[in-house]
């Protein structure tokens, strides 16, 4: 698996990292085989940073994480995690609260460190809060050992440039922001982001289904002519022999200016599935046909979170 720098913090990371968010059981039932040998796969291929979050599964995700690399060394792996979402509509990011869900973040993994600690999806949150409580919190457990970069995730392109300029960060995790129908963090952000130094993540390359030939989920937030779109890009990628998912994932994993791009599966044989198509070449001229079907529709998204901070 080729390896990316992830801004100043001297890591390389996989240009391709395993996301956990489905061992804890988000959006099926997954057994304990499943969630463990999705793990191994993962590292297998060298997909060897796993990004997880006390939200997902309510927990479940980290202590199967916590299970699942007891016996596996710890300098062989890095855990990228979060805190300030702890359900759907729960989100505290008071000083307190960061403190403890880093210590029970650390029991459930298993671990002594954190490499990468992200406030979740900061779009819910009072800015000024997270500026003034969360970040000075998280550097604080950075000082005692128990974290080694910190970072905030999120979807609105907007809350990066604002956290940005307030708070010296080593990484952001933007999600479904660079996709095929979707490239604003890569229009929007990445200059400002490199002019920064700071690491970038890149989840959902699939933008929750929109880009597979799975059913659309209801909870989709889509437009209705952005998911139409993709039905006729599936189709015509499978009228070419081709998964629109490889597409999607290889388009995502080809611009070298995003260190890596997080997907997950609590599906073994989709996570090998994504590490050999991360090997393989990127089809330029099917995906210049895509794209042309999505231009009409291309960065139309939808709102998350607190108004002003879209």
């Amino acid at each position: 698996m080729e390896t990316r720098p992830l801004g100043r913090t001297g890591l390389f990371v996989p240009k391709l990292s395993f996301g956990a968010s489905s061992l804890g059981q988000e959006f099926r039932n997954v057994t304990l085989e499943e969630a463990t040998r999705s793990v191994h796969v993962a590292l297998e291929h060298g997909m060897n940073l796993i990004d997880t979050s006390p939200f997902y599964g309510r927990g479940m995700s980290e202590v199967l994480l916590g299970h699942t690399l007891r016996s596996v060394p710890r300098d062989s792996y890095m855990l990228s995690t979060k805190l300030g979402r702890y359900d759907l509509n729960h989100f505290d990011f008071s000083y307190r609260r960061v403190l403890e869900s880093v210590d029970v973040s650390l029991h459930r993994l298993g671990t002594d460190h954190i490499d990468i600690l992200l406030a979740h999806d900061i779009e819910f949150g009072d800015v000024d809060q997270i500026m003034e409580e969360t970040i000075p919190a998280m550097r604080k457990v950075q000082e005692q050992g128990k974290v080694r970069f910190i970072g905030v995730s999120g979807y609105p392109m907007k809350i990066f440039r604002h956290a940005l300029h307030r708070a010296d960060l080593d990484v952001i995790l933007s999600y479904n922001q660079y996709t095929l129908q979707n490239t604003r963090l890569a229009d929007d952000l990445l200059p400002f982001l490199q002019s920064k130094e700071v690491g970038v993540m890149n989840a959902g390359p699939f933008s929750a289904r929109l880009l597979t030939n799975a059913p659309l989920p209801d909870w989709l937030k889509e437009p209705e002519e952005v998911k139409e779109a993709a039905r006729q890009a599936a189709a015509f990628c499978s009228s070419h022999g081709v998964d629109i998912a490889k597409l999607a994932l290889q388009f995502s994993l080809a611009n070298p200016d995003i260190a890596t791009t997080v997907a997950g599966s609590a599906n073994p044989e989709n996570v090998k599935k994504w590490a050999m198509w991360a090997a393989e070449p990127l089809d330029q001229d099917l995906l210049r046909q895509v794209q042309a079907i999505f231009e009409p529709v291309r960065n139309l998204g939808h709102h998350e979170g607190r108004r002003e901070n879209n």
